[in-house]
């Protein structure tokens, strides 16, 4: 399966946040979209699947306008983790996991066994079983984060876009939430994610785009990316072609 966009724009209050914008992901692929704070990546990834609004632009489905899509389909095709970790409902780990199978279910029927499995499955990816029962109220951000992580798993949709997926997170949960989104890319998915550790991108990405004042700057393998000219333009700093890929040699224990 394969997501392009085309000439992404958005605006708000004269202001243009993402300007002129394309990309593509890909099933089998982990992409990194990276560049700095108000580089306009998150107002992407939420116009890319209509949630902010776009100004001028194109999504498209394996070649199908993704907006015509009726919603239930959209929402099977393509899970999301927003970078807001807010959960307003008074609710357990388990039942906001087994949110992520609402795509899935017809009328009132209630869970079925496939649902319970994708969500088992789902709780096992993040090592959140010990989470199960506990209100999401109480969860520290680190664990909120891999409960709402494991509800976009839950979904098992052919593509996710991730906003910043290791956001408050410990070294160890890094790396982890690092290998099972790039497990759930080489197992057949298309996984893009919003990511500022570029050591971690450059471990893990199969492929990165960098943005910089809402435009795409660069795009392709991380050696490609990562360069000097690209890291003085985009984040205003000096590194050597391969200092990222230095500082990966981290594993979990």
């Amino acid at each position: 399966m394969k997501l392009e966009a085309r000439n992404i724009t958005v605006t708000a209050r004269s202001r243009t946040i993402v300007d002129g914008a394309g990309l593509s992901v890909t099933s089998g692929e982990l992409v990194g979209l990276i560049g700095p704070n108000g580089a306009g990546k998150s107002t992407l990834l939420r116009a890319l699947l209509g949630i902010t609004h776009r100004d001028a632009g194109h999504v498209t489905l394996d070649g199908a306008d993704f907006a015509a899509m009726p919603a239930p389909a959209r929402a099977r095709s393509i899970a999301f983790l927003p970078q807001d970790r807010r959960v307003e409902w008074h609710l357990t780990a388990h039942d906001v996991v087994m949110l992520g199978r609402y795509p899935h279910q017809a009328g009132f029927g209630g869970p079925t066994p496939a649902d319970r499995e994708a969500v088992a499955r789902a709780f096992a990816a993040v090592e959140g079983e010990g989470l199960l029962d506990r209100p999401v109220s109480v969860l520290s951000g680190g664990e909120r984060t891999r409960i709402l992580l494991a509800r976009a798993l839950a979904v098992e949709a052919p593509l996710l876009l991730a906003d910043e997926p290791i956001a408050a997170l410990d070294p160890y949960h890094q790396l982890h939430v690092m290998e099972i989104l790039q497990t759930r890319a080489h197992s057949g998915a298309g996984v893009l994610a919003v990511i500022h550790d570029l050591s971690l991108a450059s471990r893990f990405m199969d492929r990165l785009i960098l943005m910089n004042g809402g435009r795409i700057i660069a795009s392709g393998p991380p050696a490609e990316v990562l360069t000097p000219d690209h890291l003085a333009a985009a984040y205003r700093i000096t590194g050597a072609p391969n200092a990222w890929s230095r500082l990966t040699s981290s594993s979990l224990a």
